[in-house]
């Protein structure tokens, strides 16, 4: 690897780190640039997920005042996360590499998609806090089933999962909005470092890539937990969309 290769990699995990944090789909900048620096997708997604779960632990911790009090759900949430990854690497090491190949494209777009809906979905659901009556739950075996395919989802390929959980969360619970973000960073920390550990062991992984995602996205999830809620969401967006955009064009074209 050379050097501006490594500080290429050093930024996007910093990058990413940072957007995940804060609104999630920090893969979406992780991935096309090790895709673009021609790793295999497997591999780039092993990688990833391991070199990423430093971060997503750095913004939990980033977030811990908004858990103070919430360690019996974090635990019941955590149940179907942990499971879900699980079946999610389960099913990314059993089928065929071409098979992945094909999908990734698919899970790009769905996270994109997922990505540009979400201010109607955080618009809503703020209008539905403003009418609810209590400030906490539990969401319900619905929501645990939701966190369930979530950790599917993100164990076999982890971009945007955290949008995901903000909008199921963010549906069917009546917390302050950074209450719930600081436990969707805890889920997604969860699912990445079963992921990674799993990947760690069994899948091809590029180690110097992992060394420099986990710097990168440690400081970046300090800096999305300190000065994340600053920055501007819309440009944040429209960045990520137009890099799973590159992404998606880059993959079919291989």
């Amino acid at each position: 690897m050379s050097w501006w290769h490594a500080l290429i990699v050093l930024l996007a995990g910093v990058w990413a780190g940072t957007i995940n944090t804060v609104v999630g789909s920090g893969t979406l900048v992780t991935f096309p640039v090790l895709v673009a620096l021609g790793y295999p997708p497997v591999t780039a997604t092993t990688s990833n997920a391991l070199g990423l779960a430093p971060g997503t632990i750095s913004g939990a911790i980033g977030y811990r005042h908004e858990l103070t009090g919430e360690a019996r759900r974090l635990v019941r949430y955590s149940v179907p996360s942990f499971l879900g990854a699980i079946g999610g690497t389960v099913l990314l090491l059993s089928l065929p590499p071409n098979a992945f190949e094909k999908v990734v494209p698919v899970l790009v777009g769905l996270a994109v998609v997922l990505v540009l809906v979400q201010p109607v979905v955080s618009a809503r659901v703020a209008r539905r806090r403003e009418r609810a009556e209590t400030t906490a739950g539990h969401g319900g075996p619905l929501l645990l089933f939701l966190i369930f395919l979530v950790g599917i989802y993100g164990g076999y390929f982890t971009a945007a999962q955290g949008v995901m959980l903000m909008a199921f969360m963010g549906m069917l619970l009546t917390d302050p909005i950074q209450r719930i973000n600081g436990i969707k960073n805890v889920l997604a920390a969860v699912v990445n470092v079963v992921a990674g550990v799993i990947y760690a062991f069994i899948a091809p992984i590029s180690w110097p890539v992992v060394a420099l995602l986990a710097v990168g996205s440690t400081l970046g999830g300090q800096l999305g937990a300190k000065i994340g809620r600053r920055l501007p969401a819309t440009a944040l967006r429209v960045v990520i969309v137009l890099v799973g955009v590159a992404a998606i064009v880059q993959l079919v074209l291989r």
